[in-house]
């Protein structure tokens, strides 16, 4: 059929917000997702401890994560908020299925790098619910994950350590695209000298328990945001609404 200019789209909202918030532990990534509208959790780990909301049962495989989805986008609820807790719990339950797939123990053992480019398919498959239920059931997509110190080699400095999404370095890529934000979530801190005798000191970290969700990447951690939002924000999910509220992303 001929493309005409009749099959032009023209968006008359904006979509609800698909958002990655990793972070190290305890920081309160799920009591931050379980503030957001009438969430329902899918839940790969069981990270929920005391927290009062609702929830699928504990996802075991890659197939129950999938049937969740699905349940969601075809079955009617009022839920507005679809929260995956946690990413990095996900992953081996999409290496689990490439395995059975293959007929393998191992994903590696499919052959060098082929077993985690196999992943990527299950992924996207995993992602493309997600937008279904942006576009269909105007549903905020929340995805929670832990984080991990990792090695970046910059091409325009010394390599140095950062803050990253505890993934695959694919896996993590493609979250990253399919995602309005990904926001790191830490303890504020600062150092201080201290004076340990000798003519020595030394610097010791200081904080007051504030949390924080970093919105601009920086050389410590990875983030970054389409909604022009300020580089921290509290740990509120009231704040953070405030500012996505009537904001269209930008393009990536």
């Amino acid at each position: 059929m001929a493309t005409t200019l009749q099959s032009l789209n023209r968006v008359q909202a904006p979509r609800p917000p698909s958002m990655v918030w990793y972070g190290v532990a305890g920081v309160g990534k799920t009591t931050l997702s379980a503030s957001a509208p009438n969430p329902v959790f899918i839940l790969t780990e069981d990270g929920l401890g005391l927290i009062q909301t609702t929830s699928f049962p504990l996802a075991r495989s890659f197939g129950d994560v999938i049937g969740a989805l699905d349940a969601l986008i075809t079955e009617p609820h009022d839920f507005s908020t679809v929260v995956l807790d946690s990413l990095d719990w996900l992953e081996p339950l999409i290496w689990a299925e490439v395995c059975q797939q293959h007929g393998v123990r191992n994903i590696e053992d499919i052959g060098y790098g082929k077993g985690y480019v196999f992943a990527m398919d299950l992924w996207r498959i995993y992602l493309d619910r997600l937008n279904r239920l942006r576009d269909e059931k105007s549903m905020v997509v929340i995805q929670i994950a832990h984080s991990v110190i990792k090695r970046f080699d910059s091409p325009e400095h010394e390599p140095y350590d950062r803050y990253e999404i505890k993934l695959n370095a694919k896996a993590s890529a493609l979250v990253q695209e399919h995602s309005d934000c990904v926001l790191f979530a830490n303890y504020r801190i600062s150092t201080t000298k201290a004076d340990v005798g000798f003519k020595k000191t030394v610097n010791r970290a200081v904080g007051s328990g504030e949390r924080v969700l970093y919105t601009q990447e920086r050389p410590a951690f990875l983030a970054k945001n389409r909604y022009n939002l300020p580089p921290e924000l509290p740990m509120d999910w009231s704040i953070l609404q405030g500012h996505l509220i009537g904001q269209p992303p930008q393009t990536a």
